[in-house]
């Protein structure tokens, strides 16, 4: 019997709906919520496969998995990358390989970060050239960290002026300052398992509870595109569980946000038809991979699918 196992934190519906969907269905698998208490370097891991939901706020998980990881337990998503992947990287990636996404530009921190001086910042050019950059990006424009998530600190800014007042508050954030897509459309896309692929039309702009309750949908040949590129971003970044935004602007889906290794799944948040598709796709998924059997994460995906789309081996 194969085994599954959910680490979570404070999640209520998600995580319990897809234990249920596993061990309801005759697969030869059975689910259940990771017990770990302190771990040695001989630890033998009793998961074949686990699903991680909230090792980016706990580090002490983060490290266990990446030894499960190492004893050949499927972990979902890949630690070693997941501690690695920021916004800002997979922006330019997405660039290198032809992926739309908005001009954006990287920004030291507003203040030294700890244990630093202004010593420490000899090979920083300042003041920096701040015109050339509000060039680059224009206003209005979002500013928000480079690897942030949950719609932590993040500023929209229509001026210079504006421009400097959120950037004063944002201490030793390193962030981003990113063209603002003004869309017609906006969609919210699951990718599990790198080809389950659900869209959901979704208004950013609205209250967060009425934010599915979008006037658009996507046309067929919309809704195509959009499957290849999920399935390419996530390809390229090795993420088996993920969410990927895009912005429609004049008929061009623009990648916002897709470094999302634990997105929002609540049924009470994403809504009814949208929660029994992740649950069902994640069981799904999930059960795949404990067949599969155990392996150690093989190299990084995105260097070969870089230089794939330049013609060069």
């Amino acid at each position: 019997m194969k085994k599954i196992g959910l680490l979570f934190g404070m999640e209520q519906s998600f995580p319990p709906a897809v234990v249920e969907e596993i061990n309801s269905r005759d697969a030869l698998v059975a689910a259940e919520f990771v017990q770990i208490g302190a771990v040695t370097l001989d630890e033998l891991f009793e998961y074949d496969v686990i699903l991680d939901r909230i090792s980016q706020d706990v580090p002490y998980y983060r490290a266990m998995l990446k030894l499960a990881a190492l004893n050949g337990v499927r972990v979902v998503n890949n630690p070693f990358w997941w501690s690695a992947d920021d916004k800002f990287f997979n922006y330019a990636l997405a660039q290198k390989v032809g992926i739309p996404v908005p001009n954006t530009a990287l920004l030291p921190s507003k203040q030294h970060p700890p244990d630093t001086t202004s010593e420490s910042f000899r090979n920083l050019i300042y003041p920096l050239n701040w015109q050339e950059i509000f060039d680059y990006v224009g206003f209005p424009a979002w500013m928000k960290p480079f690897d942030g998530g949950g719609w932590k600190h993040v500023y929209k800014v229509h001026t210079i002026d504006e421009f400097f007042e959120k950037y004063s508050e944002t201490s030793n954030i390193v962030m981003t300052l990113q063209e603002s897509i003004e869309f017609t459309e906006y969609y919210r896309c699951y990718c599990i398992g790198k080809k389950y692929v659900h869209i959901m039309p979704y208004e950013p702009r609205n209250p967060h509870h009425t934010r599915y309750d979008a006037s658009f949908a996507p046309s067929p040949e919309m809704t195509r595109y959009l499957t290849e590129l999920c399935i390419k971003i996530c390809t390229m970044l090795g993420y088996d569980f993920n969410t990927i935004e895009f912005a429609v602007r004049d008929g061009i889906p623009y990648a916002i946000d897709y470094m999302n290794p634990a997105p929002d799944a609540e049924r009470s948040s994403v809504r009814d038809d949208n929660f029994r598709w992740v649950v069902e796709k994640t069981a799904t998924f999930l059960i795949e991979l404990a067949h599969e059997g155990r392996a150690v994460p093989a190299g990084y995906t995105w260097s070969a699918m870089m230089n794939a789309s330049k013609g060069t081996s």
